[in-house]
């Protein structure tokens, strides 16, 4: 169990307490990857041998909505919609991530390379959030020189990225991971494993 997790809640192997929230009624639960667990119980999972379409998010309702179910709690998924649930807001209000310098989202240990497998949402309250400063107010911000496509000079180009992934110099992305996450000091230790970001840069640039 890590440090976001709230007492008695273990969410499943290969999963993280990335934050808990607060709601008009109850609270959410912002479930991320547990780096570098996360990559192995996912490689062996059924639902990425089998070749079917979308198997990490499939993995990811299959192990959430089970352990969901066993809280008598309901689920929300980043893909859910549209309307599409507010993890961005809910990830700003659990004090635990905050806007970066390029427009991500920044978590406070797992830096750029946060994400969101989906959420649990319970009926009872949680804690305020303490009040903590984000990562980025004393940091030097290697993160806006970092990418290669100039993909982040005003918000974010999705088409500028992928021409730069077309070449041969996007090699390094391809194979390593999108440089501007890999740039985040605070997400250097977090455990992600290059194998994972080659994956997810296949699943990105088709």
């Amino acid at each position: 169990m890590n440090s976001d997790s709230p007492p008695a809640l273990t969410p499943p192997r290969g999963l993280r307490i990335a934050g808990q929230a607060p709601l008009a009624t109850g609270s959410v639960l912002l479930l991320s990857p547990d780096e570098p667990d996360f990559w192995h119980v996912f490689r062996a999972s059924d639902e990425f041998r089998d070749g079917r379409p979308d198997p990490m998010d499939r993995w990811s309702r299959r192990v959430i909505d089970a352990w969901a179910i066993s809280l008598a709690a309901k689920t929300a998924y980043p893909s859910d919609g549209p309307p599409y649930p507010p993890f961005m807001k809910w990830a700003r209000a659990s004090g635990s991530c905050w806007t970066s310098r390029v427009g991500m989202l920044v978590h406070r240990d797992m830096g750029l390379f946060i994400s969101f497998r989906g959420a649990v949402i319970l009926d009872s309250p949680c804690p305020a959030p303490v009040p903590q400063a984000s990562p980025c107010d004393t940091c030097p911000a290697p993160c806006l020189q970092a990418c290669p496509a100039k993909a982040f000079r005003a918000g974010y180009d999705p088409d500028a990225c992928h021409r730069f992934l077309d070449q041969k110099a996007g090699a390094d992305c391809m194979n390593s991971g999108c440089r501007v996450r890999r740039a985040c000091p605070t997400g250097n230790g977090c455990g992600r494993l290059l194998e994972q970001s080659a994956w997810h840069m296949r699943q990105f640039h088709k």
